[in-house]
């Protein structure tokens, strides 16, 4: 079974990952961010990096899902090849940081991609808004998110949003962060209780 997490920058995906794959001993998928070779660059110049970025992530992304569905085994995800299609690429492109050429070059390719794969079994939606997503990304002090603009952050959620609600891939559970600390027990367990349910149809 394939499990993914959604959610915007700072939402708390690598943190539930994390506490998933521990509770229910779920294999965890996390986001090549520590070894990305693109990630620093992107942040310093995006418009000459979002390219090169968004094609790494969508090469890594595959692998992962080919990965899962080879393995036979309950996986969770730390977000899933869709957003970087959905959301992360046309959001760079709406902001002029990715050429049109570029940006039809990379949707060409995650179409034929995304055409020999199957959507997750699950998706979590961590909804945030801008002043969470903040907080939390200042508390993880990631040296290259130190220069993330606001206005970055609120049209992604905006995309983000429009994607979850448009989504029809498959069963869909949406939790707001805001109020929530997904690393206290009592949190986690209102999460693990609505899973729970949902799962009890998937197997």
């Amino acid at each position: 079974m394939h499990i993914a997490i959604a959610g915007n920058i700072g939402s708390g995906k690598t943190t539930l990952t994390r506490a998933l794959s521990k509770h229910y001993n779920w294999k965890p998928l996390f986001e090549d961010v520590d070894t990305n070779p693109y990630l620093q660059s992107f942040y310093e110049d995006m418009q000459r990096w979002s390219f090169n970025l968004q094609v790494y992530f969508l090469n890594s992304r595959f692998r992962q899902v080919v990965e899962i569905r080879r393995s036979g085994k309950n996986v969770i995800q730390d977000r899933s090849i869709y957003e970087d299609a959905y959301i992360f690429a046309p959001n760079l492109h709406a902001m002029n940081l990715m050429t049109t050429r570029d940006f039809e070059n990379y949707f060409s390719l995650f179409e034929l991609m995304s055409s020999f794969l199957q959507a997750p079994d699950l998706l979590i939606y961590l909804r945030a808004t801008v002043p969470t997503l903040v907080d939390q990304i200042q508390n993880r002090g990631r040296d290259y998110e130190e220069s993330i603009r606001l206005d970055y952050l609120k049209s992604l959620n905006d995309r983000y949003e429009s994607w979850i609600n448009n989504y029809k891939l498959g069963k869909l559970i949406i939790f707001n962060v805001d109020n929530m600390d997904l690393t206290q027990p009592e949190d986690l367990g209102v999460v693990i209780e609505k899973i729970d349910a949902e799962l009890h149809g998937l197997f």
